[in-house]
């Protein structure tokens, strides 16, 4: 048994999702779990939904209308009836949507998100279902949420491992015996209470990786628009190189920095039962891609991770005290509290430096808290490079006509904190 993840841009237009047929036909030899991402941008179409919902920004009705418009024009060019059942279903999603944005909001932001946005999954999986059985392909829609248990952690769902497991083996692998594929969504789970969570942003090869674990299968690939694990992104480099093989370790310390095409959280299952974690690219399925399986050899071509919209916050205590376990731990518990990830930190003996996306309904909060204890002062619009496997000339080189504000180095590692001139 194998599980499959497509990503969103694999699933973003008609033609994307005749080639995900293709690559099932061809791939798909076994009993598949595939999981899949919402299409295309949907995702940060819905987050502007809620943005416009809950903070007013925005045109709640028509950005609801473009979303649906969206999918319409997906299922016109996939189905030749437009009486299918199909068409049914996915307008009783759109107006169970339109239902929920008709009251005011009456919980947190977080929890109107994941109502709201996990809907990107459950529709695409919806036309990804009834597609391939269109294409003769049997297969059967499963509810992520009936077996991915979590917290009511919303946006960030903590798993309910030993729960997650027991609905696994109750609900998922008698599927798997009937039919030779079972589509879900990534990115979703379910609370007690029958709220939808989320695993955070980009969280279905998270998804991917919980199912194979739970399922203990054979091997998990994820389906890319790049032939593999780059060592750098090819928006902002030329000349990239694919990784051949990563270790789970090497792995884990580039997710965690930054590397985009995997989430950070993907390696734990797979490693944790030793399953190996294909990188593959769907435009060209027949090549190799990457591996990231058990291993002491330590990948040691320089990886270059690029991040943009970046704040630059300068911590200080106002009493002029040190920066020690008390402030430090403060500072920490009102990072948790506006679920704030650290992406590079420094401290001296009365200042404390963190380098964080920038998102202004989280860090703007944030800033206002800390300066209840704090002098706060903050660096917009700068930028993040960490380089692995680095050398002194690649540092000149990327940081040629750039102001750096910060820097720190491991054997390793470097991270440079840095803005235009």
């Amino acid at each position: 048994m194998q599980v499959f993840k497509f990503g969103g841009a694999s699933v973003k237009d008609v033609a994307s999702l005749r080639n995900v047929s293709l690559v099932l036909s061809q791939y798909a030899k076994e009993p598949t779990i595939v999981v899949v991402s919402a299409m295309g941008k949907i995702t940060n179409k819905l987050e502007a939904l809620v943005n416009a919902y809950f903070y007013k920004e925005g045109d709640v009705i028509g950005v609801l209308q473009e979303i649906k418009d969206f999918h319409t024009s997906i299922l016109d060019g996939l189905f030749s009836s437009k009486t299918a059942a199909i068409y049914d279903e996915i307008e009783n999603v759109f107006v169970e949507l339109l239902w929920a944005l008709e009251d005011e909001p009456s919980f947190s932001y977080d929890y109107h998100y994941d109502q709201i946005v996990s809907q990107g999954e459950v529709l695409s999986t919806k036309i990804v279902s009834a597609f391939l059985k269109e294409k003769d392909f049997p297969n059967k829609w499963l509810d992520a949420r009936d077996v991915i248990q979590t917290d009511n952690s919303y946006r960030e769902g903590r798993v309910n491992y030993e729960l997650s497991q027991k609905l696994t083996e109750s609900t998922l692998l008698p599927l798997l015996k009937q039919y030779p594929l079972v589509i879900t969504q990534g990115f979703i789970g379910g609370t007690s209470e029958n709220f939808t969570t989320t695993l955070g942003r980009e969280g279905s090869d998270y998804t991917a990786a919980l199912l194979a674990y739970f399922c203990n299968a054979n091997k998990v690939v994820i389906w890319k628009d790049v032939p593999g694990v780059l060592n750098a992104d090819p928006k902002y480099f030329k000349n990239t190189k694919k990784i051949a093989e990563l270790s789970y370790h090497d792995a884990i310390e580039l997710t965690y920095f930054g590397v985009s095409v995997i989430h950070p959280k993907t390696i734990k299952p797979i490693q944790n039962k030793n399953i190996p974690l294909y990188v593959k690219s769907f435009i060209k399925p027949e090549e190799p891609g990457t591996l990231i399986k058990d291993g002491d050899k330590r990948n040691t071509i320089p990886s270059y991770i690029f991040k943009t919209d970046q704040i630059l916050l300068s911590i200080q205590p106002k009493d002029f005290s040190f920066i020690a376990e008390d402030n430090l731990s403060a500072i920490f518990n009102l990072f948790s509290k506006y679920q704030v990830k650290v992406n590079m930190m420094q401290n001296s003996a009365i200042s404390f430096s963190v380098c964080t996306d920038y998102d202004k309904h989280k860090v703007d909060p944030l800033i206002e808290e800390l300066q209840g204890q704090f002098k706060v002062l903050y660096n917009t619009g700068v930028q993040l490079m960490t380089i692995r496997n680095y050398d002194q000339d690649t540092v000149t080189k990327l940081s040629a006509d750039k102001i750096v504000l910060i820097e720190q180095r491991s054997r390793q590692t470097m991270q440079m904190v840095m803005k235009e001139e």
